[in-house]
Formats: structure tokens, sequence, C-alpha cells
């Protein structure tokens, strides 16, 4: 899952890259709020965090800014203000969750992969779909009662598909999805990962639509 990070403070992003990136994010980082509303194809992001307490255009213009272009994605406002007017200003703008810090890393993850889990319609822990059960905390993956042998790679890949089960998928956005945008990508790279996730669930749980991308199967 490909993740935008607003934060100006450049330790405190070093870290939580790290740490997401780590949990299986994908993270780009933007160190203002003007920087983030002129990042290329910002609909192909999962979720947001964004720092209240930016430089220039503040966190909660940010995120009223980014409703106003009709954008859905997720918003997870990260502050070191916790009064409840600031939480309810942060969340009438358009966020849809606020953390106060000092918060450790695992309850933002998890949090996260909440925010993303309810977008794609899925109210529980765990995502279901195809025949498989995926648990985000744990990193795991069922067909049936038997836990499957993943790669990370392959683990991330699948719960881009299960998340969106029944869509197509275009490559580049399979792309957006495993890899940030500093590293060489290369879209070969796709059709090698997809064969070998469909060895280990199964061939015709990921359809091919020839000029199109890929579909997994509901």
């Amino acid at each position: 899952m490909r993740i935008l990070l607003v934060e100006d403070d450049l330790e405190i992003s070093r870290r939580l890259v790290a740490r997401l990136t780590s949990a299986g994010f994908v993270v780009e980082h933007a160190p203002d709020a003007e920087a983030a509303l002129d990042w290329p194809d910002p609909s192909r992001f999962s979720a947001l965090v964004v720092d209240l307490g930016l430089p220039g255009l503040s966190g909660v213009e940010f995120v009223v800014r980014w409703r106003e272009r009709g954008l859905m994605t997720p918003i997870l406002i990260l502050s070191a203000r916790g009064s409840w007017q600031e939480k309810v200003e942060g969340l009438n703008a358009g966020g849809d969750d606020y953390v106060v810090k000092p918060v450790r890393a695992e309850e933002l993850i998890a949090r996260l992969n909440a925010l993303v889990r309810r977008a794609a319609g899925h109210t529980g822990g765990r995502i279901a779909a195809g025949g498989l059960t995926l648990d985000p905390a744990a990193k795991a993956v069922w067909m049936g009662d038997k836990q499957l042998d993943l790669t990370q790679m392959e683990y991330r890949l699948l719960r881009m598909f299960m998340l969106r089960a029944g869509h197509i998928l275009a490559q580049s956005d399979i792309l957006d999805h495993l890899y940030p945008m500093s590293r060489e990508r290369d879209l070969n790279t796709i059709e090698v990962h997809v064969g070998r996730l469909r060895r280990k669930i199964g061939r015709d749980a990921i359809t091919t639509i020839r000029g199109l991308g890929y579909r997994f199967e509901r």
C-alpha cells in the first residue's frame, strides 16, 4: 500500500518512513503541504499521514484543499496538539483519524491498516476474498486452515489484490503500491511477482486482462 507522509520534521520523517516501510507500506514523503498538493497522481495513495504543524500552509488547510479536489483518500492526522477542539477541527476538515504525538509505531500502523480496510469495504480485522484470509496485524495469509508461506513482496502484492478484489489493477498502479518513486521500476517485474504468487494461491485466482492489467477473482 502506498502512503503519503506529510511531515516537516526530517528526523521524525526518517523514523516513520523506516518503520512504515518495514511494516510493508510504500512511503512517499512531502516536507510541506505545497509539495504534497503538487504530488503527481495523488489518487493512487491508499492513505495519508498528515502533521498539523506544517510550515506555510497548515495541516488543517491542507486537508481542506485535498478534500476540495474530490480526493477521498483516508487521512490520519498526526499532531503534538491534543486538545478536543483541535481534534474536532482536524476531523471536521476531512480527517478520518487523529493521533497525538508521541505515538508508538505499532499503534500508527494498526490505525493505518484499519483506515485502508474500511475504505475498501472490510469492517473486520481480517480481509477475506477469493477463498483466502489475510491478517494485516500478523502479516499472515491462510487458504482454508493452511497458512501460506509468502515472501514480503508476495504478501504486499496479495494484500493489494485482496483489498481490490474484482477490480482490474493496471501494472502502473501495482508498481506504485510496491515501489517508491525513488526506486528504479520495471514493468516486467510485475509479471514475475504475479507468476510466483499464482503458484502459491492457484493460477485461476488472478486473471490477466490483456492490455489492462490483472484482476483478483472474488
